[in-house]
């Protein structure tokens, strides 16, 4: 089965569980994926978090059963997940700008948001190279923090922003001066470790360095990277993220490489010296499964 059609098969799944429960293990495992890798294949490809166009595809249908039925508010609430009458008041009116039993006794203006297809938009004959190669384990040290996906969206760039220029960051920065590491080659590295195993749909964000015998570990914490098969990509800071939003919303479906389970992906940094952060050369590597 291809990537489309494993996505377009969780993507039917989510449609036709919109009035029932909905766990988004069971939509990754009918992508025949991790939760980590379907959130990035996701908002990747749409621009919008799993969770997010869930609520919303809720909200529209919520909207047609009001207008073309006369079933109680509060019974169409249940029926899309909400057991609180409030909370659907709510979500509804971020939606769509009226309360329900508005949109019931007026003729308005309601919001719509369509079903997705995957790929969205096939462009082709763009160009990305990458190289296959093997990094050993190693440790990194630095700061960590978990974010579930949907949160890390809205607050990890301000929080990161934030950490970076606090003098904790520069306690960092001076255990190694730096200094390159001896196994990754780079001074300064981010790692996103999924968290599986865990009750949310969590990973644990890292920023910090390759950890040595000679750094002093002390009020930091340290994350042990597996021996790895990685994708190895190079761009620019100022592009970063468009690259991995390419990698996991055409990449991984045009290659047909699938990614390594539970292992980090991996950011390191390259600042070029007395030039703009945007210049800064960065490295991202994606852990796949090496083909025999």
């Amino acid at each position: 089965m291809t990537w489309s059609q494993r996505m377009n098969s969780a993507i039917e799944y989510i449609e036709g569980n919109l009035d029932g429960v909905l766990s988004f293990e069971d939509v990754a495992k009918v992508a025949c994926c991790s939760k980590y890798h379907f959130h990035r294949m996701f908002f990747s490809s749409f621009k919008i978090t799993c969770a997010e166009y869930i609520r919303r595809r809720k909200l529209t249908l919520a909207a047609v059963e009001i207008l073309n039925s006369d079933k109680k508010i509060v019974d169409i609430a249940l029926m899309y997940g909400y057991d609180s009458p409030n909370a659907f008041t709510r979500a509804f009116r971020n939606i769509h700008g009226i309360n329900p039993s508005t949109a019931r006794s007026s003729a308005v203006t309601l919001s719509s948001y369509n079903r997705v297809f995957f790929p969205m938009e096939n462009k082709g004959g763009e160009k990305m190279n990458y190289k296959i190669i093997e990094i050993p384990k190693f440790k990194v040290i630095g700061k960590s923090k978990s974010f579930e996906f949907e949160k890390f969206v809205k607050e990890g760039p301000k929080f990161w922003k934030e950490y970076v220029g606090s003098n904790d960051y520069q306690k960092l920065f001076r255990l190694s001066d730096g200094r390159p590491g001896l196994k990754t080659d780079a001074p300064l590295l981010s790692a996103y470790f999924p968290k599986e195993n865990g009750k949310r749909d969590e990973f644990i964000d890292v920023l910090g360095l390759e950890a040595t015998s000679e750094l002093d570990s002390s009020g930091f914490a340290v994350h042990t990277v597996p021996s790895a098969i990685y994708a190895e990509f190079n761009c620019t800071y100022k592009a970063s993220m468009k690259t991995n939003r390419y990698i996991y919303g055409e990449w991984f479906s045009s290659t047909g490489h699938e990614r390594d389970g539970n292992k980090p992906d991996i950011v390191a940094y390259f600042p070029i010296p007395f030039r703009p952060m945007n210049e800064m050369c960065v490295r991202w590597w994606i852990p796949v499964i090496g083909k025999q």
